[in-house]
Order: C-alpha cells, then structure tokens, then sequence
C-alpha cells in the first residue's frame, strides 16, 4: 500500500495562530467576548462609539510609525511633539481667529520636527532612537520656554470643538479622520512604490541603494510624515481640551510604538502592515475600556502598553529567528 507524502491540511486553529492578522482578530474578539461577559455596559452602542473615539489618535500616530519602523527608525519624540504641538495650534488660532492657520501651524509643526528628526539621523547619522530621545527632551524643555501654562482658547470659536467632539452618522470625527489615514497609509504601503520602497529599504538598505534609490531621503520621508499625522493628532487633542496643554502626551510615544510592534511591524524593519496595527490599537484599547468598565485601577492602562511592548519585541524575536532559521 503506496504511502502519501501530501502533508495534512492544517486545522483552522492552525491557519489562525499562523496568520498574523487572524492572531490578532483572534485576541480581539476573546477580549470582546470576555469583557461582554465580566461587564454589563461594555457591549453597547455608546460605548463602541467611545472605544473609536479613544483609539483615534494614537492611530492616526501609529500609521506614520508603522512607515517610520518599517524603514527600520523610530520616533521616540512623537508624544512630547503631539504637547507642544497642541500649544503651537492654539496660540496660532488666538493670533489670527483662524481654526485652518491653527490646523496649518499643528501639521506643519509636528512636520518640522519630523525634518530636524530626518536630518540628525540621515545626515547626521545619530541613531535615531538616540536622535529622538534629545529632540523629546528639547521639546519637553522647550514647550515651557514657550508657555509656563495651558493655552486657553480666548475666541471659543464654535466649531473648533467640534472637531474632536462631532460626528458624522453617529461615528465620531476623529474616528472617521483616522479611519481616512489609516486607508491611504494601507493603499500606500500595499499598492505604490513609496510603500514598496519603504519595505524594501527596511529590509535591505545596500541592495536598495544598488536599485538606484536613496535610503536616506525615504527614511526622511518617513519622518516628516510621521511628524505631520503627529501634528494632525495635536489638532484633534486641542480641539478636545479646547486648549493647547503642554502637559500632554506623556508616555504617548510608547502606546503607539508597542501598538506598531503588537500589529507585526519588525523593529528592525522590512516587514509591517497598516491592518496589523489597526488591530492591534484597537486591542490597547479595547484593554483601556475594559480596565474602565470593570473599575480597575487605572494606573494599569499605563503598565499595560509596557507588558505589551515587551510581548511584541519577543514574538518579532521570535519571528525574525524564525525567518532565519
């Protein structure tokens, strides 16, 4: 009797726990299911609203970090960026009456300090972990230099609220403006050149040289997106608090960059998708909420992203070995 050599379908658990995305949607829905179970108003319309509505920023952050890490850089600055540039927004705003200078001078903050960032890594070679440790520590020290306390909003102007407090259909603005980054960051990195470029220069830098491309100028890119999607979020966050807080973003930069790792993202780059962190914010968040709902101590939303961070740095490890291997 003739043996097969065919290999056995594998089970769907198996096909799950081997796909990334399926992983994740996988924790997804059992923290979903878990929370529904422990929590009576976990499950409800309002409350999914406000899960979108807290995820929002650091989304729109993480996409240009997945860019940022998938180049192999990272932007430690991005949290001390998102304070000053909430600051920066409204005394524009308080200067010229203007929410669009306002928004104009936010984005194109959080662009310039993406730029200082590309050079003192590029051209500067500074390792860019190190690079942007000092640019947050000149933020942080700068943003008092700046003002001693919270920008008040001195026209209240009525629609600038309502940017982080509006919806469209019921789905709050900022969810649908992530959503909108987040879209164009996915047709970007799958579907034209400057994602594939990106990957390519992530993965082997040399060999994209050889190809006739500049590693240097795509990282830079990187950065100054990742500096503009931070400037946008300091938008939103102004429009929250109805004032620039120089206070705010504290501990932001790590909440982003393990939700970043969480989604799949290598830290040594060459490998990241925009879906995988998608799912992966909403997991940090969906962890948030139920820490909420069940009464925890909420001192746990900050351990968390730290735990998470340290269980996505081991599975890269694990993968990149595996890769070798």
């Amino acid at each position: 009797m003739a043996v097969s050599d065919t290999p056995p379908r594998p089970t769907l658990a198996q096909r799950i726990m081997a796909s990334e995305h399926g992983f994740l949607a996988l924790v997804l829905a059992v923290l979903i299911v878990v929370l529904t179970l422990s929590a009576d108003r976990f499950l409800t319309p309002a409350n999914a609203v406000a899960i979108l509505h807290q995820s929002s920023l650091v989304l729109i952050v993480a996409v240009g970090m997945t860019f940022l890490l998938i180049t192999a850089e990272v932007d430690i600055s991005v949290g001390a960026s998102l304070a000053f540039g909430s600051c920066v927004v409204m005394a524009v705003m308080n200067e010229t009456n203007s929410i669009l200078l306002g928004t104009l001078a936010g984005v194109g903050f959080g662009a310039a300090v993406g730029g200082i960032n590309a050079v003192v890594t590029t051209v500067l070679r500074v390792n860019s972990l190190i690079g942007t440790i000092a640019m947050m520590m000149m933020l942080q020290g700068g943003v008092y230099l700046f003002t001693r306390e919270a920008v008040q909003n001195h026209h209240q102007l009525p629609l600038f609220p309502k940017i982080a407090t509006g919806y469209v259909l019921g789905i709050p603005v900022p969810a649908i403006i992530a959503a909108a980054v987040a879209a164009v960051g996915m047709v970007v990195l799958a579907r034209m050149r400057a994602g594939r470029l990106a990957l390519a220069v992530g993965a082997n830098p040399s060999a994209a040289r050889l190809s006739g491309y500049s590693p240097e100028r795509i990282k830079a890119v990187a950065f100054v997106v990742t500096g503009a999607l931070t400037g946008l979020a300091a938008v939103i966050l102004t429009s929250l608090l109805n004032a620039g807080q120089p206070t705010a973003g504290t501990g932001f930069e790590l909440t982003v960059i393990a939700a970043v790792l969480l989604g799949g993202t290598s830290l040594m780059g060459g490998r990241g998708t925009i879906l995988g962190t998608i799912l992966a914010v909403l997991i940090l968040k969906v962890i948030d909420n139920g820490i909420i709902q069940m009464r925890w101590n909420q001192d746990l939303q900050i351990i968390i992203p730290g735990i998470v961070l340290i269980l996505a740095l081991y599975m890269d490890q694990r993968r990149r070995g595996g890769a070798g291997g």
